[in-house]
């Protein structure tokens, strides 16, 4: 079970109150679209900056950070366990530098 993505994003769009502090580094939480329909420039995958609960009833905007496409599949991607804990991040209040 297995798919290839390959995106760009666009680092200038990351909001810095978005990033987390883990053990082994800084990290952003993304959600990514992918779409059944091509579009016109050949890419059918979208990627945002993740929203919290609060910040998707309230109709936030989304921070679009780029496009990309679907280079290979095998047909069987399968969803995660949705029970299955993540591990918990410190949030970032401000971040001195970014690591690119």
């Amino acid at each position: 079970m297995s798919a290839t993505i390959v995106t760009s994003i666009d680092v200038s769009k990351i909001p810095k109150d978005k990033l987390v502090k883990g053990k082994k580094g800084t990290y952003l939480d993304v959600v990514i679209f992918v779409n059944d329909q091509v579009n016109d420039y050949g890419k059918n995958v979208s990627m945002a900056v993740s929203q919290s609960k609060e910040e998707r009833q309230s109709e936030s905007e989304t921070i679009w950070l780029g496009n990309g496409k679907v280079l290979a599949t095998d047909g069987k991607i399968s969803s995660a366990d949705p029970n299955s804990s993540a591990p918990s991040l410190a949030t970032v209040a401000e971040v001195d530098a970014l690591p690119f």
